[in-house]
C-alpha cells in the first residue's frame, strides 16, 4: 500500500475555516426586555426552526453575573458577534433576566451562556428556559457557565459539570477525543493553548460525548485522576448543548482555533452542523491517524489511500479496490464508528461481513456495503445498504451535514441484523436473509471507488457488544 504524507499546518487549518479575522470591537450588551421584538417562532418536532421562521439563525448571548466578573464577557460578546456576521446567524446580547421568558425565548436558536456565575435567573426564569429547551432549543456554555445555578438540577444537567476549582493560568495539552464534531474536527491529535482550566465536581462523561480533555501531566493543578473532560456535547431533554471550558482570558478571543472551536459548538447547538453527541465509551481504535495504525490493514485491487500524518486522515486514491481490517475478523456483535468526509459528488462505502480475501468483489459479492454517495438511486446512495436497502430518506437529509464536513457512522451488527447511525440519528434497519451470505462474522473494509472520487476517513474504532434478543438490541444506547 503507498502511504503519501502531507503537510498542512494545523493554525493555518484553522485560518481558513469558518473564523473571519476579529479586530478589537468596543461594544455594549443590547438589552433585550422579555417579550419585545417579534412572535414566538414555530419549531418542528424536532425543535427545528419551520417554513419562514428560519429565515436566518438566531443566538442570544446572556452574561449576568451573580459572583465573579471575568473581564474577558465583553470580548467574548464580540467575538460571537463577529462568528455571527462570518457563519450566518444573528446575535443579540443581554444581561437583563427578564429577557428569559417562553415568547422571548422562542426567537433564539441558542442561548450561549458567557461566563454567567452564580444565581443569575429566578424560578419563573428558569422555568421558560426549561420549556425552551425541551421544545428543541440549543444552550452552549462558555468557561464559567459551569459556575451557575448550583441549586437548579435541571441547569446542572444541561451544562454537564459544576465548576470545583482551578490552578494558576498556565498552558496545558488539549487531547482531542473527537475529530468529527464540528468544534473539534479542525485540530489535530493535541492542542496547546494557554487558559484557566477548570476542575470540575463531576465527569460528564457518562451522560455526553468528550470532545477534548486535559492532559493533567502537562500541567499542574488537575485534580481529576487522569480523566478530565473540557468540552463535551449532549442532547439533553429534547434540545443541544456544547460545553466548553476554555474562555477565561481575553487572548482566548483572538486565538483563531479557539474561535472555530466556539463557532462549532454554536453552530451545532441552533442544528447548522449535525455530530453524534451521545456518549461513548469501551472503543478501541482500528486507525488512530498514524502509519503505525495502518500495518494491520491491506489494500485489496487497485488504488491505494493516502495518508495526512498532520491531521490523521486517509484519503482515496484511484480505484476501484478496498482497504480492509486484516488484524481481527469480526464475531456476531460489534459496534463499527468512523468519520467520513466527501469532498463533492464522491463515492465510496464501508463494507461488512465479508471472508478475507485479496479480491475487493469478495467483498461485494459475499458481503454487505454501507455506501456513501451524494447523489444515486436511494437504495445506492449515503445510508443504504448497497442495492438492499434504502435509508430513511428524510431522517438521513435532516442528519446528513454537506461535502467538505465531517460526518460519523455508527454501523452496528447483532447477529444477521444491520442497523446504520449517521451523527446518532438512526436512518437504516436492515436484517439478513440471504442464505449465501452471513452478518455473524467477516471482516471490515472502507472502499476506494475511482480515480475520481475523494472521500476521507478517520478515527476508526470498534466495541463488541454482547448478545442481546431484538427487542433490547433496539433501545440499547450507541455508547
Amino acid at each position: 500500500m503507498r502511504l503519501t504524507v502531507t503537510s498542512t499546518s494545523t493554525a493555518t487549518a484553522a485560518r481558513l475555516g469558518t473564523v473571519g479575522r476579529l479586530g478589537t470591537v468596543a461594544m455594549g450588551a443590547a438589552l433585550l426586555i422579555a417579550g419585545l421584538s417579534g412572535p414566538a417562532v414555530s419549531q418542528g418536532a424536532g425543535g427545528e426552526r419551520t417554513g419562514a421562521d428560519r429565515v436566518k439563525d438566531r443566538v442570544l448571548v446572556f452574561s449576568k453575573t451573580a459572583g465573579f466578573r471575568h473581564d474577558s464577557i465583553p470580548e467574548g460578546i464580540a467575538a460571537v458577534r463577529e462568528l455571527g456576521a462570518a457563519n450566518g446567524f444573528a446575535v443579540d446580547a443581554t444581561e437583563d433576566a427578564r429577557a428569559f421568558t417562553s415568547r422571548n425565548l422562542a426567537r433564539y436558536d441558542a442561548v450561549v451562556f458567557m461566563s454567567t456565575t452564580g444565581d443569575v435567573l429566578d424560578r419563573t426564569q428558569q422555568r421558560a428556559f426549561e420549556r425552551y429547551v425541551e421544545r428543541g432549543g440549543g444552550y452552549v456554555g462558555v468557561h464559567a457557565a459551569a459556575d451557575t445555578e448550583y441549586d437548579w438540577p435541571f441547569y446542572g444537567g444541561l451544562a454537564g459539570a459544576y465548576f470545583h476549582s482551578h490552578p494558576a493560568i498556565q498552558s496545558a495539552t488539549v487531547d482531542v477525543e473527537d475529530h468529527a464534531h464540528p468544534a473539534t474536527a479542525h485540530l489535530g491529535a493535541t492542542w496547546e493553548r494557554t487558559d484557566e482550566w477548570y476542575n470540575y465536581r463531576s465527569n460528564p462523561r457518562a451522560q455526553a460525548r468528550v470532545l477534548a480533555s486535559l492532559d493533567e501531566s502537562s500541567y499542574t493543578g488537575g485534580t481529576m485522576n487522569g480523566d478530565h473532560p473540557i468540552a463535551w456535547c449532549q442532547e439533553y431533554e429534547g434540545g443541544r448543548a456544547f460545553y466548553t471550558g476554555g474562555g477565561h482570558t481575553k487572548e482566548s478571543y483572538t486565538e483563531p482555533a479557539f474561535l472555530q472551536h466556539l463557532a462549532g459548538g454554536i453552530r451545532w447547538a441552533i442544528g447548522a452542523a449535525q455530530a453524534d453527541c451521545r456518549p461513548e465509551n469501551g472503543y478501541r481504535s482500528l486507525f488512530d491517524g498514524t502509519a503505525e495504525s495502518l500495518a494491520a490493514w491491506k489494500q485489496a485491487g487497485p488504488g491505494t489511500f493516502e495518508l495526512n500524518a498532520d491531521d490523521g486522515t486517509i484519503t482515496s486514491s484511484g480505484g476501484m479496490g478496498m482497504l480492509w481490517y486484516a488484524g481481527t475478523e469480526l464475531k456476531s456483535s460489534y459496534s463499527l464508528k468512523l468519520d467520513w468526509r466527501m469532498s463533492g459528488d464522491d463515492n465510496s462505502g464501508v463494507f461488512v461481513g465479508f471472508p478475507a480475501s485479496d479480491d475487493p468483489w469478495s467483498a461485494v459479492n459475499n458481503g454487505y456495503e454501507i455506501q456513501i454517495d451524494a447523489t444515486d438511486a436511494p437504495d445506492r446512495t449515503t445510508g443504504s445498504v448497497y442495492s438492499f436497502r434504502s435509508a430513511d430518506i428524510k431522517k438521513r437529509d435532516h442528519a446528513l451535514n454537506p461535502p467538505g464536513e465531517w460526518n460519523t457512522y455508527e454501523i452496528r451488527v447483532e447477529g444477521e441484523r444491520l442497523r446504520i447511525w449517521l451523527n446518532g440519528v438512526k436512518i437504516n434497519d436492515f436484517t439478513n436473509t440471504d442464505p449465501a451470505r452471513s452478518l455473524k462474522d467477516g471482516h471490515i473494509g472502507i472502499q476506494n471507488h475511482g480515480a475520481d472520487d475523494e472521500v476521507s476517513f478517520r478515527n476508526v474504532r470498534i466495541k463488541e457488544l454482547p448478545t442481546r434478543t431484538s427487542a433490547t438490541a433496539d433501545s440499547a444506547p450507541g455508547n
